[in-house]
């Protein structure tokens, strides 16, 4: 069956809060879609995307096989989004008011948007960059960060985690592991204070008559 790429703009009215982790001016940005199919349920407000998905809004990027999102009566959206058997799924927003950004992966990612919350889930990783840097990573078996709070909670797996992002091992079986960069105070030291000489004077002869 040949695929069909779809690319969804109009659904951003249903979807315009379903990702509101993301840095506030990230809000007012249209939101686009893009995959092999789509699966629209008025009644149920839900919406399913299925084949290479492909989100973006603003700052924000999400990677996935399959994503759903459901608006609850009460207006709050909820996605999860799993990958292909053998991959993770993939997400990456800006943080508010700063140059750093969180990027996850997980074979599922779970967002709870009345909580503000999203979960990555099974061989899950987390990684804060500064700029360019990579500064903090975090492997377990499921990891959740809350966007209000700035709170990551690790729990381990029953069994090990995928590789780290620097090739450094996933978590081991039970357990999770963190790699923590001290932050650097980036404040210009102060100048060393330089001791005022005084002026020098010529030293007059053996002899000679001072004026």
């Amino acid at each position: 069956m040949k695929c069909i790429r779809t690319l969804v703009c109009g659904i951003a009215v249903l979807l315009a809060s379903a990702l509101a982790w993301a840095e506030k001016a990230d809000r007012n940005k249209p939101m686009n879609v893009e995959a092999d199919a789509l699966r629209y349920d008025d009644l149920k407000q839900l919406s399913i995307f299925t084949g290479t998905v492909v989100l973006t809004k603003g700052s924000i990027l999400i990677r996935g096989d399959r994503l759903e999102v459901h608006q609850d009566p009460q207006g709050f959206q909820f996605g999860v989004v799993t990958a292909e058997p053998g991959k993770r799924a993939f997400f990456r927003q800006k943080r508010e008011g700063v140059d750093e950004y969180i990027e996850g992966e997980g074979q599922t990612i779970d967002y709870d948007g009345k909580a503000d919350t999203v979960k990555f889930i099974k061989t899950a990783q987390l990684r804060r960059y500064r700029g360019a840097q990579l500064n903090d990573e975090f492997n377990a078996g499921v990891i959740v960060y809350n966007n209000t709070t700035d709170v990551f909670t690790l729990d381990g797996a029953p069994t090990a985690g995928a590789a780290g992002s620097i090739g450094q091992a996933g978590a081991p079986a039970g357990r999770v592991r963190a790699m923590l960069t001290p932050k650097v105070d980036t404040a210009a030291p102060a100048a060393p204070t330089v001791p005022v000489m005084p002026a020098l004077r010529s030293t007059p002869l053996l002899g000679e008559k001072r004026p």
